[in-house]
């Protein structure tokens, strides 16, 4: 198994330091995906806003590996879950717990797993050249997709169940997302480039 990218820059700190830094890298990908629902673009045509949550996700999932990275994103929800204005700003979507019941509540719950599909890939060097940092991201951008939809499935019966699902939280989204899975998955091989380390 390789490092991750946080392993190789906390490598030389004492035991102690680096915990802390594991757990200032956690919570600053959770302000990042924080920051990220903040540019959001609300759609006419169906509940979920286009937003940079995904992109963030992923790509701090490769930098901080399985666990940690679906810790980022445990704690991201936790807080947004305790009342704290991190979800993406809607006028008609809450904030809190109830966030997680309305349509995007499937995305929401979707991210956990899926930085850990990706981080789990990235600990096996998938995030050290460009071909396979793209299918780390996309396999962690499957679990989002398949989170939301199940979910849109769910609380859209019996007004057009799967169909309706696709039509307002796969069609509109899946094009942008690839775009934006294409440009993220550069980071990673570029941060590696300039550690010295890539893949052997």
């Amino acid at each position: 198994m390789h490092s991750t990218l946080l392993d190789t820059i906390t490598a030389r700190a004492a035991a102690r330091f680096r915990v802390a830094e594991q757990g200032g890298a956690v919570l600053f990908v959770s302000v990042l995906t924080a920051i990220a629902a903040q540019i959001s673009v609300p759609l006419p045509f169906t509940p979920v806003p286009l937003t940079f949550q995904p992109m963030v996700v992923l790509v701090g999932a490769a930098a901080l590996g399985s666990r940690l990275g679906m810790a980022s994103q445990i704690l991201y929800l936790a807080l947004g879950i305790a009342g704290l204005p991190l979800f993406a700003a809607s006028p008609a979507l809450p904030q809190g717990a109830a966030r997680l019941l309305g349509p995007t509540g499937g995305y929401l719950m979707s991210f956990p797993l899926a930085a850990f599909v990706t981080g789990f890939l990235a600990e096996r060097g998938f995030d050290r050249r460009y071909p396979t940092a793209v299918l780390a991201m996309l396999s962690g951008l499957a679990v989002v997709f398949a989170g939301g939809l199940l979910w849109l499935t769910i609380t859209s019966r019996p007004a057009g169940g799967f169909s309706a699902a696709l039509a307002a939280g796969f069609l509109p989204f899946i094009v942008p997302d690839l775009l934006k899975i294409l440009v993220a998955a550069a980071v990673m091989p570029g941060l590696w480039k300039i550690t010295g380390k890539t893949a052997r």
